[in-house]
């Protein structure tokens, strides 16, 4: 789904360690929402949806 409001970046951690530590990064993949919520490891759709929307305030 697109949309003008959601934006995203991958990094890779080995390249930008810096950014691995800022964020906690262990494993991957580590999801970050909004600099302060992460999600961690492989979900489906309606778990990555819930967890956006909880971060979010939704």
């Amino acid at each position: 789904m697109a949309s003008d409001h959601i934006t995203a970046d991958m990094v890779e951690g080995s390249e930008f360690s810096f950014l691995a530590v800022k964020y906690n990064v262990h494993g991957v993949p580590h999801t970050v929402i909004n600099e302060e919520h992460s999600i961690v490891g492989a979900q489906s759709e309606m778990e990555f949806a819930k967890a956006i929307l909880k971060a979010i305030g939704k």
